[in-house]
């Protein structure tokens, strides 16, 4: 890890999460939970809660510490080494906290927040729809006023926690006749009468989270459960892509750093042909690889993370998350299979746990969005980027003229202005100014 870069804070949390696995977290529960023995393992986030280490980032008065994001991903990392389930299980009173925090009441915040924090509540969200995947705005759960609540019906999906947790936060359509991201609202639902686990997956790894399908038949939730505005939750579900696609990235990393280290482990007593096989470039050279690429997406997270704890523009920090989900969620998927290759046969096997580590991290490219949309937003915000960038470079010479003659206590404070244009790297070609020669259509 890059010590060097971490505050005294950062290196005490990393210390607490780092205590938290090694003497909190039993090697029978890691196998339960991969044998699906255990459902969903609610004394394990109570544990976590009961060292202060859930909702780190939210203010002390709901139980948090008043952390941020960098405290947060470094926590996270260490968590992740156990594997998806229980890095996500501890992930979601971050995710679902993130919505009560910035959007909901002080009332919700008292009444969901700080028990989700103190580990006495469990907490889920319910976003993906059978028929939708990636296309949330095209959701059909609907919540319809009568009086003082709201009627809910409809389905959700792939809802880690469906099995256990005691409230969700479901996106619901509340305006039918209005577009599509315009006529969404989020609450936060109570498990009871009307919620039901209509079915638990049987999956490929990342098991024991009590991953289900939740239907919602005439469900009513109290008016005072809309978590910010009615029709409102497109804001709500925009930003909940920064935490739950950051904890993803750590979580990514902390698998990585496990397999990393089997792989090394092994590498360094295992003989063969009278050597130990690090000494072989075959498979010193895919530990190389793998420490570079881990150590370069963990780089990356940090930054993103940075970029939001800073309030930069949020194109921004949509980018750099979505940048670091998917390269901190390839990275573990390469870096897990170099270690199985590093192992050979016996890594095939579950002698060691690099077999359950790769079940687990193909979900990860899948979920919280999936890499290819991380595409899609990453190359959408960086032409937005650029386009800004063209027009202050094409408006230089017009800029510099209004520069000279303002006056000085007509410019920005210093420290506040907007970076200035980059230099027109084209133009220093030497046939820069054939312009017939540039054809665009």
């Amino acid at each position: 890890m890059h010590d060097h870069l971490l505050t005294e804070v950062e290196r005490g949390v990393r210390d607490e999460a780092r205590a938290f696995v090694r003497e909190d977290v039993p090697r029978q529960l890691i196998l339960d939970m991969d044998a699906d023995r255990v459902r969903y393992p609610r004394e394990y986030v109570e544990r976590a809660a009961a060292r202060r280490l859930l909702g780190l980032r939210f203010p002390p008065e709901y139980g948090g510490r008043g952390l941020g994001w960098r405290a947060e991903v470094v926590a996270i990392e260490e968590i992740g080494i156990l594997g998806t389930s229980l890095g996500c299980l501890y992930s979601l009173p971050s995710i679902v906290g993130e919505a009560v925090h910035r959007f909901g009441t002080e009332e919700q915040k008292r009444r969901y927040l700080a028990p989700t924090i103190a580990g006495r509540l469990m907490t889920a969200e319910a976003l993906t729809e059978p028929h939708g995947g990636s296309d949330f705005f095209g959701l059909k759960t609907e919540a319809r006023r009568e009086g003082d609540h709201f009627v809910l019906n409809g389905q959700k999906r792939f809802v880690v926690g469906a099995e256990g947790a005691d409230y969700f936060l479901v996106y619901a359509r509340t305006d039918p006749d209005a577009p599509p991201h315009k006529g969404i609202s989020a609450f936060l639902v109570d498990r009871g009468p009307g919620v039901e686990v209509a079915h638990v997956y049987g999956l490929l790894g990342t098991r024991g989270g009590g991953t289900g399908r939740l239907v919602f038949r005439d469900a009513r939730v109290p008016a005072e459960n809309l978590v910010g505005r009615l029709n409102g939750g497109a804001e709500i579900f925009y930003r909940m892509m920064v935490p739950e696609r950051l904890t993803s990235a750590a979580g990514a990393v902390g698998i990585a750093r496990a397999a990393l280290e089997v792989a090394t482990r092994y590498a360094a007593r295992r003989k063969a042909f009278g050597r130990t096989i690090r000494e072989f470039e075959a498979v010193s050279f895919k530990l190389a690889e793998s420490l570079t690429l881990l150590d370069a997406a963990r780089g990356l997270l940090w930054s993103a993370a940075a970029a939001d704890d800073t309030g930069q523009d949020p194109g921004l920090v949509r980018r750099l998350v979505s940048e670091a989900k998917k390269l901190c969620t390839e990275t573990a998927w390469t870096v897990v299979n170099h270690a199985m290759q590093v192992l050979g046969g016996i890594g095939y096997t579950n002698v060691y746990p690099v077999e359950r580590l790769l079940r687990d991290t193909r979900l990860i490219m899948i979920w919280t969005g999936t890499n290819e949309v991380m595409n899609l937003i990453i190359q959408h915000e960086w032409f937005k980027e650029k386009e800004r960038e063209w027009a202050a470079l094409a408006g230089l010479a017009g800029a510099a003229g209004a520069e000279a003659s303002a006056e000085a206590g007509d410019r920005p404070p210093a420290g506040t202005a907007a970076p200035g244009p980059v230099r027109d790297i084209e133009a220093d070609a030497e046939a820069a100014e054939a312009e017939d020669e540039k054809v665009y259509e």
